[in-house]
């Protein structure tokens, strides 16, 4: 793994994110059209969620504001998988193909270089709709905000979002031993579905997935009960910001391993 310092890697990602983002810009029907989908997709999330709670005052416990909370929560975590790692949808094309090679003779990471070529700009709409659902449901449940609140929601944000990031950093990750593994990309990025709900409602079988092998619980439920449950919080969401740092840890090093080991033959 290449040794250089964090400056150096934030120039050169400045300079690849300005191409990326003026070669999509120069399609912007298709940026417009895309963006409207995102947002059309989350709408319609919010309309079920909306009927639920028209035919149940709670859920488990959870109201329709306590909903909409994790709703939001779990698509601002979800943001930086979509905007920042979309390029892994890609990945088994290139080793496939054998041109993966390329990025094994740069003297730069391979998996920033790898990872940095594509930003997701659909992802932004996703996340002001998060942003938008999170402050409505912050408002409505009267939740005081104050610096140390605030710092602790962006704190909580951050290390949501590397779960799913390390999810989806494995499943493509496979594409360097296995073949035809798009199906293991899809199966792990439709686990995001059940971010937005808290473990709770799952019976106790899911509840021990969702928290021990496919972490999802750790992507809105467990931070989010810092702010919604302050007076129960379980150890599990005091360790949450440990656990995500280890998991990407260790996805990273399971995607470096692969891309190491990559002999450029193709298929």
């Amino acid at each position: 793994m290449n040794k250089k310092g964090l400056r150096f890697y934030m120039r050169i990602y400045k300079k690849i994110l300005a191409q990326d983002l003026k070669s999509k810009l120069s399609y912007r029907a298709d940026f417009v059209i895309s963006s409207i989908g995102m947002i059309f997709t989350n709408i319609s999330a919010f309309i079920t969620l909306w009927i639920l709670f028209q035919n149940f005052p709670t859920v488990m416990g959870w109201n329709y504001h306590e909903m909409l909370f994790l709703y939001g929560f779990s698509l601002i975590a979800l943001t930086p998988v979509q905007c920042f790692f979309d390029n892994n949808w890609s990945l088994r094309y290139y080793v496939f193909s054998g041109d993966f090679i390329k990025y094994c003779f740069r003297p730069i990471n391979i998996f920033f270089y790898y990872i940095s070529e594509v930003f997701d700009i659909k992802g932004v709409g996703q996340f002001l709709f998060g942003i938008g659902t999170l402050i409505y449901s912050w408002q409505k449940l009267e939740m005081g905000m104050s610096v140390l609140i605030f710092i602790k929601l962006i704190f909580a944000l951050v290390t949501a979002s590397l779960f799913m990031v390390a999810l989806m950093n494995v499943a493509a990750a496979t594409c360097f031993w296995l073949m035809g593994t798009g199906y293991i990309m899809v199966t792990a990025f439709k686990f995001k579905d059940y971010a937005k709900y808290p473990i709770t409602i799952f019976n106790t079988v899911f509840r021990f997935v969702f928290t021990f092998i496919i972490p999802i619980a750790f992507i809105a439920y467990y931070p989010s009960l810092v702010f919604l449950r302050p007076d129960e919080i379980p150890i599990l969401t005091w360790i949450s910001p440990l656990i995500g740092v280890l998991f990407f840890y260790i996805s990273y090093k399971i995607w470096m391993k692969g891309a190491i080991s990559y002999d450029g033959t193709g298929s």
